[in-house]
Protein backbone atom coordinates (compact mmCIF):
# COMPACT_ATOMS: atom_id res chain seq x y z
CA UNK A 1 0.00 0.00 0.00
CA UNK A 2 2.87 2.54 0.60
CA UNK A 3 4.32 1.82 -2.91
CA UNK A 4 0.97 2.90 -4.32
CA UNK A 5 0.27 6.11 -2.33
CA UNK A 6 4.16 7.26 -3.17
CA UNK A 7 3.53 6.21 -6.70
CA UNK A 8 0.55 8.51 -6.42
CA UNK A 9 1.83 11.23 -4.46
CA UNK A 10 4.79 11.46 -6.55
CA UNK A 11 2.17 11.80 -9.88
CA UNK A 12 0.53 14.19 -8.22
CA UNK A 13 3.81 16.33 -7.41
CA UNK A 14 4.87 16.14 -10.64
CA UNK A 15 1.60 17.53 -11.87
CA UNK A 16 1.94 20.43 -9.63
CA UNK A 17 5.46 20.78 -10.80
CA UNK A 18 4.03 21.10 -14.90
CA UNK A 19 1.75 23.58 -13.57
CA UNK A 20 4.42 25.68 -11.82
CA UNK A 21 6.64 25.42 -14.90
CA UNK A 22 3.31 25.99 -17.05
CA UNK A 23 3.03 29.60 -15.64
CA UNK A 24 6.27 30.15 -17.47
CA UNK A 25 5.30 28.60 -20.69
CA UNK A 26 2.03 30.40 -21.17
CA UNK A 27 3.01 33.56 -19.87
CA UNK A 28 6.15 33.41 -22.23
CA UNK A 29 3.28 32.34 -25.13
CA UNK A 30 1.09 35.17 -24.35
CA UNK A 31 -1.58 33.05 -23.12
CA UNK A 32 -2.13 34.59 -19.91
CA UNK A 33 -5.25 32.76 -19.42
CA UNK A 34 -3.93 29.57 -19.21
CA UNK A 35 -1.26 30.67 -17.13
CA UNK A 36 -4.00 31.95 -14.81
CA UNK A 37 -5.30 28.43 -14.40
CA UNK A 38 -1.93 27.22 -13.67
CA UNK A 39 -1.73 29.30 -10.76
CA UNK A 40 -4.97 28.92 -9.72
CA UNK A 41 -4.34 25.06 -9.64
CA UNK A 42 -1.46 25.72 -7.75
CA UNK A 43 -3.13 28.07 -5.86
CA UNK A 44 -5.19 24.88 -4.55
CA UNK A 45 -2.61 23.01 -3.74
CA UNK A 46 -1.81 26.24 -1.13
CA UNK A 47 -5.04 26.19 0.70
CA UNK A 48 -4.38 22.67 1.42
CA UNK A 49 -1.28 23.26 2.53
CA UNK A 50 -2.04 26.26 4.31
CA UNK A 51 -4.82 24.04 5.93
CA UNK A 52 -3.03 20.93 6.74
CA UNK A 53 0.03 23.08 8.63
CA UNK A 54 2.17 22.98 5.48
CA UNK A 55 1.59 19.02 4.87
CA UNK A 56 0.63 17.15 2.33
CA UNK A 57 -2.66 15.45 3.05
CA UNK A 58 -0.54 12.53 1.39
CA UNK A 59 2.14 12.58 3.87
CA UNK A 60 -0.47 11.48 6.66
CA UNK A 61 -1.84 8.61 4.55
CA UNK A 62 1.57 6.90 4.07
CA UNK A 63 2.46 7.42 7.69
CA UNK A 64 -0.09 4.94 8.43
CA UNK A 65 1.70 2.17 6.40
CA UNK A 66 5.36 2.97 8.07
CA UNK A 67 7.48 4.29 11.15
CA UNK A 68 9.98 5.91 8.32
CA UNK A 69 10.05 9.66 8.49
CA UNK A 70 13.11 10.62 6.39
CA UNK A 71 11.82 13.84 4.13
CA UNK A 72 10.89 11.85 1.16
CA UNK A 73 9.46 8.48 2.61
CA UNK A 74 5.99 9.29 1.32
CA UNK A 75 7.17 10.22 -2.24
CA UNK A 76 9.77 8.83 -4.89
CA UNK A 77 12.38 11.99 -4.78
CA UNK A 78 15.80 12.51 -4.03
CA UNK A 79 15.86 13.24 -0.33
CA UNK A 80 16.98 17.16 -0.80
CA UNK A 81 14.17 18.02 -2.73
CA UNK A 82 11.83 16.34 -0.72
CA UNK A 83 13.72 18.33 1.86
CA UNK A 84 13.32 21.69 -0.09
CA UNK A 85 10.40 21.03 -2.22
CA UNK A 86 8.21 23.46 -1.00
CA UNK A 87 11.14 26.10 -0.79
CA UNK A 88 12.60 25.27 -4.28
CA UNK A 89 8.96 25.39 -6.04
CA UNK A 90 7.35 27.91 -4.02
CA UNK A 91 9.62 30.04 -5.29
CA UNK A 92 9.07 29.56 -8.55
CA UNK A 93 5.75 30.02 -7.93
CA UNK A 94 6.50 33.43 -6.83
CA UNK A 95 8.29 33.81 -9.84
CA UNK A 96 6.36 32.69 -12.12
CA UNK A 97 3.52 35.10 -10.97
CA UNK A 98 5.36 37.95 -10.79
CA UNK A 99 6.53 36.98 -14.11
CA UNK A 100 3.07 37.06 -15.62
CA UNK A 101 1.94 39.66 -14.34
CA UNK A 102 5.42 41.22 -15.91
CA UNK A 103 4.65 40.23 -19.36
CA UNK A 104 1.01 40.54 -18.95
CA UNK A 105 1.73 44.00 -18.31
CA UNK A 106 4.27 44.66 -20.84
CA UNK A 107 2.24 43.29 -23.75
CA UNK A 108 -0.43 46.23 -23.22
CA UNK A 109 -0.64 49.24 -25.42
CA UNK A 110 1.06 52.33 -23.39
CA UNK A 111 -2.29 54.29 -23.07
Amino acid sequence: MLTAIKLFHTIVWAGFVACILGVFAAASAGRFGLATVFIGVVLVEVVILLVNEMRCPLTGVAARYTAERADNFDIYLPLFIAKHNKTIFGALYVAGIAYTLLAWLLQRPAA
